[in-house]
């Protein structure tokens, strides 16, 4: 990074850290009177909606070009310690924290030994995370400034080319994988860790495990890149820091260590100064203005989730990064009631799961994953280029504090079925059509990798964590995808067709499936596409000035 971005970045980590010290839900790095100023506007230039990936790369860099830029985000900053003195409580013990208005918690995993012990009742708060369900389909979706990379497990992996230029091909991949992906990778601070001490250290017994077991069934194993800090993590281990990845720590966010959006991207928008965050602004509708721009309308809410204000925001230009689920609900709504009725009958199709299914294993008695595992993983079963059977199965942790003998994982599969997301105008309701039956094929390609490597190893697989003796988890989803797909609700660019001025810069423009932990690729179709929109669209605004 160059000296001047290391200044913004600590411009904008003091500005989030005073926002949290003193309560407040407007962070910018602005004097405090021109920050009441900018409140009281009813229009600003560029609005993002969502601080998520797509939503972080675009506010910084139109703060770089000098552009007065509003975000506003649904959840709260979380850089302000509990009771406990900790920002983020743990997996193991969650309380209102943990999840979105829920008065229980909803973990990936419903059971243990078939006994009700991994949820815990709560009280309602704006956690952390949040499980969105439809009927056959449950999203898991971050909340708060950094949106999923506060709940993310980290796997910062650039999909395989071939599989990219298929999924997005008319994205020169030439430029994704030689200037955008590298460009994403150095702000997101990706990092590797140190191979030797992954081979020594306790807390990855259950990785190595795990490959020893592919490995037999004759499966090939990769190292993976995540954003958590690799070399504090290995401080954690020999007890000079405070512990968080080794301290069971992930779903419900981290306290230490991890490189989640608001200490990257976002530090670095706000210390532009052209950047504001609002929290606790929940944006219901989009209408657009004779003169081309565009008003939304936001609700303010509080920490019980009352409705304690509405606004109308004007903007020239609408950046929409409220994810899979929340961009394509405000273009459907605004389709289907009249206020953007030019919109493309594309918006809502080509939803996918990006194939996700998880799984787990009981191994041998002998075979022990260990009673400390660290939260982040850090390798993968490649088995991606079988053209029969392409499966990627993240070697997952299962951080319970004792032995378990449970290797588990979380597979990304090529199943090319999509579904739809609707918009109800009578309930208000937004709905997805994804069936079972679509789950099926990710269920079976999981299944063909996973009895190959349990036949190798005189292995089963674990019926009691699931819930209804399944052995396998394809009824929700980490990686929701699609919905405003690109070259087809928009231009090439993320641009809304339909709706000059409004672009998508999240994982709606990918369709469905990517083969990898999609935050990466998120990142850098942003860092492309608002590079085109800033050479482009801002150009020819100055010219016809």
């Amino acid at each position: 990074m160059t000296s001047n971005l290391t200044r913004r970045h600590l411009l904008g980590l003091g500005a989030l850290q005073t926002a949290a010290a003193l309560g407040l839900t407007r962070i910018g790095a602005v004097p405090a009177r021109a920050a009441e100023r900018a409140s009281a506007d009813t229009r600003v230039p560029a609005l993002v909606i969502g601080s998520g990936y797509g939503g972080a790369v675009t506010a910084l860099r139109l703060g770089e070009a000098g552009i007065s830029t509003l975000v506003l985000e649904m959840g709260r900053l979380w850089d302000t310690p509990g009771a406990d003195g900790k920002v983020f409580c743990t997996t193991s013990a969650p309380d209102q924290r943990s999840m979105w208005f829920r008065t229980r918690t909803e973990a990936p995993l419903a059971q243990f030994l078939w006994l009700d012990v991994v949820n815990k009742d709560i009280s309602p708060y704006p956690g952390v995370l949040d499980r969105v369900r439809f009927a056959d389909m449950s999203v898991y979706v971050g909340r708060g400034v950094g949106g999923g990379s506060l709940v993310n497990g980290g796997m910062a992996v650039t999909p395989q080319r071939s599989y990219f230029s298929e999924m997005l091909p008319n994205v020169d991949a030439d430029a994704m994988y030689g200037t955008y992906f590298p460009r994403a990778n150095a702000m997101l601070g990706v990092n590797t860790v140190n191979s030797s001490w992954f081979e020594s250290t306790e807390w990855y017994r259950f990785s190595r495990v795990s490959r020893k077991h592919a490995a037999r069934a004759g499966l090939r194993t990769v190292f993976v890149p995540n954003v958590y800090d690799f070399g504090y993590m290995e401080r954690e281990a020999a007890g000079q820091v405070a512990k968080s990845a080794l301290a069971g720590e992930v779903i419900y966010g981290n306290n230490h260590g991890k490189r989640s959006l608001d200490r990257t991207y976002l530090a670095a928008a706000v210390g532009t100064g052209n950047v504001t965050i609002e929290t606790l602004q929940r944006a219901r509708d989009i209408r657009r203005e004779p003169d081309g721009g565009y008003v939304v309308t936001a609700e303010r809410i509080d920490l019980t989730g009352k409705v304690v204000s509405t606004r109308e925001i004007g903007c020239d230009r609408l950046f929409l990064s409220a994810g899979s689920l929340g961009t394509t609900e405000l273009l459907l709504r605004a389709r289907e009631t009249g206020t953007l009725p030019e919109l493309s009958t594309d918006v809502g199709g080509g939803w996918g799961p990006n194939g996700n299914v998880m799984t787990a294993r009981a191994n041998h008695i002998w075979d022990t994953v260990g009673a400390k595992q660290a939260t982040m993983p850090v390798m993968g079963i490649d088995d991606w280029s079988n053209a029969a059977n392409p499966v990627f199965a993240e070697i997952a942790p299962l951080p319970m504090g004792f032995e378990h003998w449970i290797s588990l994982y979380l597979a990304i599969t090529r199943n090319p079925e999509r579904a739809d997301l609707t918009y109800d105008t009578a309930t208000g309701k937004l709905g997805l059509d994804w069936t079972r039956a679509q789950s099926q094929v990710s269920v079976n390609s999981a299944k063909t990798l996973f009895d190959r490597i349990n036949k190798a190893n005189v292995t089963i697989y674990r019926y009691d964590l699931f819930g209804g003796n399944k052995t396998f988890a394809d009824d929700f989803t980490y990686h929701p995808l699609g919905g405003c797909v690109l070259g087809r609700a928009t231009d090439d660019y993320g641009r809304v067709r339909g709706a000059p001025g409004i672009y998508v810069t999240d994982g709606a423009l990918v369709p469905g499936s990517i083969g990898v932990n999609p935050f990466v690729t998120i990142s850098a179709l942003a860092e492309r596409n608002i590079e085109r929109v800033l050479a482009e669209d801002y150009a020819r605004a100055v010219r016809a000035a």
